[in-house]
């Protein structure tokens, strides 16, 4: 048996926890992946992980030797990069996930222009608002806004947003302005799919559940509903930002805001991160650091 046989499925069944996702991750079989990490853990005379009917994890002496394995299988992929410089030229599908309408209106743009740099790279966008499994599902990145549930994949963060509680100048003249969050329950509202708006006082987050008198679970519905007067909203920055700089929409309690949401680019834990992935990142922190895609900033002119 040679020393570096079963290896790559050790590490890829350490990184997912799971036998099935590993198989996924090196387009192979359950079976073949078990196979090998038994003939491995035979070899070595050790238990390297601890199968159960519920989950898969890694032993004690599992942990030590997969981070040496990592790093042997990071030298084995960079030197292969070296010999074949893929490095400069990324090829292949670029399969990634967005949210849909911040995919739609931010990411997809940036990523127009990414792909059109490189003739041999082929994009996969999919745009959904379900959180898809990246391994299952075989994505090369997800971005996702706000906090992250705990997992093993990577993140980096690409940018923040901000949410702002708005309405019309019409609808302010007929129904005047509240000063306090909490006095946001006597005011025709309009929700998003979710009945919760946040806000920071006195450093602390606060959180309302609020009642309104529309819901949409698209947030060009709501820009439209607010921009014809028909109740205030709460939307993050992409949606409302340019209607806040031209004053057709006005913001309330400033004050009040909630803090910024992050905005994440997420990967597996992959040892062979290709050139595709890493590229696509870089130039996606790049564009949203400068701006670039982005609707009309808005400098928090208040009214």
């Amino acid at each position: 048996m040679s020393q570096w046989e079963g290896i790559e499925e050790f590490v890829a069944v350490a990184d997912s926890e799971s036998f099935t996702k590993a198989a996924q991750m090196l387009d192979t079989s359950v079976a073949q992946v078990s196979r090998k990490l038994s003939a491995l853990e035979a070899r070595l005379g050790v238990k390297l992980v601890q199968r159960t009917t519920r989950r898969v994890s890694v032993t004690e002496v599992g942990l030590g030797y997969a981070q040496h394995c990592r790093m042997l299988l990071d030298g084995l992929a960079e030197a292969e990069r070296e010999v074949t410089q893929v490095h400069s030229q990324p090829i292949g599908r670029l399969r990634i996930t967005a949210p849909t309408t911040y995919g739609e209106s931010v990411i997809a743009p940036m990523l127009m222009q990414f792909v059109a740099r490189y003739p041999q790279l082929e994009l996969d966008l999919q745009l959904s608002n379900k959180r898809l499994d990246l391994i299952a599902d075989k994505f090369d990145i997800a971005i996702r806004i706000g906090t992250l549930p705990d997992s093993s994949l990577i993140a980096k963060k690409l940018t923040e947003r901000q949410q702002y509680v708005c309405a019309s100048a019409g609808f302010i003249a007929q129904y005047g302005k509240p000063t306090h969050p909490a006095q946001l329950t006597d005011y025709p509202c309009l929700l998003g799919s979710s009945s919760t708006w946040r806000f920071t006082e006195n450093n602390k987050k606060l959180s309302l559940t609020m009642k309104g008198r529309l819901r949409c679970n698209n947030g060009n519905v709501l820009t439209q509903a607010v921009l014809q007067g028909n109740g205030i909203v709460q939307l993050p920055d992409f949606y409302v930002a340019r209607y806040l700089q031209d004053h057709s929409l006005l913001e309330l309690l400033k004050d009040y805001r909630a803090e910024k949401e992050t905005i994440w680019a997420l990967y597996p834990q992959n040892r062979h991160l290709s050139p595709k992935v890493k590229l696509a990142i870089e130039f996606l922190s790049e564009q949203l650091a400068q701006g670039k895609f982005c609707p009309n900033s808005y400098n928090g002119t208040t009214w």
